[in-house]
């Protein structure tokens, strides 16, 4: 088969890749997660395209997942799942603008916000992340450790030492459900 060759490099650098992720860092954000729910605090996560996609599908792990058989139960809200919100705010104000403006409806010192962008500079995402770093929220980043602000302005930057957008992605998914099953399998 003609593709094979190519299936078998992509699982091997993905493989490569995956030891290259900071446990710890993975570990202390899931830290910051378990603080936020027995303090009844929120968690926002947000991102754009495939990243929005990974914090929507978080936030489900968590919310019907991780939340059945725990008490307090975590309250979490994906910024990207109001399209009539985004497009409203793209319409009317700036595309820029998408993220920030509903956390300043909701978010309170305390509270934690997950980014996820896998350039690192996407503007909707960083004007999250420098708001809610202004209001005294924890900032968790997930995004590339090749460039990008939001390592950067991110209290907690879990990065991927890749700029492929696609083992991004991967990396991205595999660190949220290691977040989530920590607490799905009882590690916290």
């Amino acid at each position: 088969m003609k593709s094979q060759p190519f299936v078998r490099r992509y699982l091997d650098t993905l493989a490569d890749l995956l030891p290259e992720l900071d446990a710890d860092a993975i570990a202390r954000a899931a830290g910051w997660l378990d603080d936020a729910r027995k303090q009844h605090r929120t968690i926002y996560t947000c991102g754009n395209g495939g990243s929005a996609s990974i914090a929507s599908q978080m936030v489900v792990d968590i919310v019907k997942g991780a939340s059945t058989n725990r008490q307090p139960r975590f309250k979490m809200i994906a910024l990207a799942d109001s399209i009539s919100t985004i497009t409203a705010y793209a319409n009317d104000v700036d595309y820029a603008s998408v993220f920030v403006e509903p956390l300043k409806n909701f978010a309170t010192a305390g509270d934690v916000l997950l980014a996820i962008s896998g350039s690192g500079d996407s503007a909707n995402v960083l004007r999250a992340v420098e708001y809610a770093n202004e209001v005294g929220c924890k900032t968790i980043g997930l995004t590339t450790s090749a460039g990008g602000r939001l390592k950067e302005i991110a209290q907690l930057p879990l990065t991927v030492p890749t700029d492929h957008m696609g083992r991004l992605e991967d990396s991205f998914f595999v660190m949220t459900h290691i977040l989530c099953y920590a607490f799905i399998e009882g590690a916290l």
